[in-house]
């Protein structure tokens, strides 16, 4: 009796030795389970991290590719604005040429109206000699006349006179030479002043011509030179675009410059997250290790405490074969719950299968797996207790 009562409070002393380390495995779960979270925790920080980077990283390219855009476009405009430019500067060539041309064919009119003033002035002159020559032709001929109208008086009074007839002769000759020199002179005088009128009015009429060639001259200059304005104007504003085309060319460059080593930062960043995250990685998978082999450990335990009850119990047994009927049903319950625990062991191996294969759901089953655990195995020693100190107080009563 007195190594029974010796063997309870043996079995009393083991479980109790039992609900600490029971309790003792709880808070190394706990901690395991903190640890576990915190790792969890640093992986979804990890995540975070590379979800921000990538998206720095997609940001970043789409920065990229719009500038490249704009680059493409700020080169097409330079471009156009270069040929732009080209083309300006033929239409100011040939407006140069033209305005040469213009020039030239202005000089020459120029010359030509010069020759024209020279050429009137002389004929205005040689009119005015004319003129006065005729003038003076006149006065000759008004005196011819004078001297003709005396000759015929005096023809007349020789005529009267019979005894000079030689005198009439020569007096008649004599008016027949200033009236033939007369006439030829006036003849002469109207052919010169018909040349001359017909050399004036060439002359008006080449004068004409001239300042009417001056004039469109004058009329055309102005034209290209306006033109010329106007085309120096659209050079001016399309070396000023193209200018501001290299000024943006450069800005783009730069900001290409900066995307360029901005991205390069970012893939230095993301190549250090991923050895981050592998080194995460690598530390979960040697804790679910740890994990695996101290569950494995704590199930062995387990069991090895649930056999050296079984053997105590066959002994007490043996001892008490009074109480065999108790002892046998009390065998019968205790190879239930080794059962029950064998039972367990198998769930657990099993869950530690799929827990290799589930690892992301590795807390929640865990946890889940250890409060039932836990909660049973209380249970069970609590029962065992109560079993143990119902027997006790009947062996007690006995």
């Amino acid at each position: 009796m007195d190594a029974i009562k010796k063997k309870m409070q043996a079995m009393k002393i083991e479980k109790d030795n039992a609900i600490d380390r029971a309790d003792a495995a709880e808070e190394k779960c706990r901690q395991t389970q903190e640890r576990l979270e915190r790792v969890e925790e640093e992986l979804r920080d990890t995540q975070k991290k590379m979800m921000a980077i990538e998206n720095e990283l997609d940001k970043a390219q789409e920065d990229l590719s719009s500038a490249n855009n704009l680059l493409e476009e700020k080169e097409k405009k330079v471009q156009e604005a270069e040929a732009e430019v080209a083309s300006l500067n033929r239409r100011m060539v040939l407006l140069e040429e033209e305005l040469d041309k213009l020039e030239e064919r202005c000089k020459v009119a120029t010359e030509k109206m010069e020759e024209a003033t020279v050429n009137c002035d002389e004929s205005e002159r040689e009119r005015k000699a004319m003129m006065q020559r005729a003038t003076v032709d006149d006065d000759r001929c008004a005196e011819l006349e004078t001297r003709l109208r005396e000759a015929q008086s005096i023809l007349h009074e020789a005529e009267a006179r019979a005894d000079e007839s030689f005198c009439c002769l020569l007096l008649f000759n004599l008016w027949l030479f200033a009236y033939f020199s007369a006439c030829t002179q006036r003849k002469v005088m109207e052919n010169r002043s018909l040349q001359d009128e017909e050399r004036a009015n060439a002359i008006e009429e080449q004068l004409k011509e001239a300042q009417s060639l001056a004039e469109e001259a004058d009329r055309k200059y102005d034209e290209v030179a306006r033109k010329l304005a106007m085309v120096e104007a659209d050079l001016e504003r399309a070396e000023e675009r193209a200018e501001a085309g290299e000024n943006k060319i450069v800005e783009l460059e730069e900001e290409l410059r900066v995307v360029g080593n901005n991205l390069k930062s970012l893939e230095l960043s993301e190549e250090k997250a991923m050895q981050r995250e592998e080194a995460y990685e690598e530390q979960v998978r040697s804790m679910e290790v740890r994990l695996k082999e101290v569950k494995i450990v704590e199930l062995e335990e387990e069991l090895r405490v649930v056999g050296n009850n079984l053997k105590s119990l066959e002994v007490s047994e043996e001892k008490a074969l009074q109480r065999e009927d108790s002892y046998e049903e009390q065998i019968r319950n205790l190879t239930g719950r080794l059962k029950e625990a064998e039972t367990r062991a198998e769930f657990a191996e099993r869950s530690v299968q799929k827990l290799q294969k589930e690892v992301d759901r590795l807390e929640d089953e865990l946890l889940v797996e250890k409060e039932h655990e836990l909660v049973h195995e209380k249970e069970r020693y609590k029962a065992i207790s109560e079993e143990l100190d119902s027997t006790f107080q009947e062996l007690s009563g006995y």
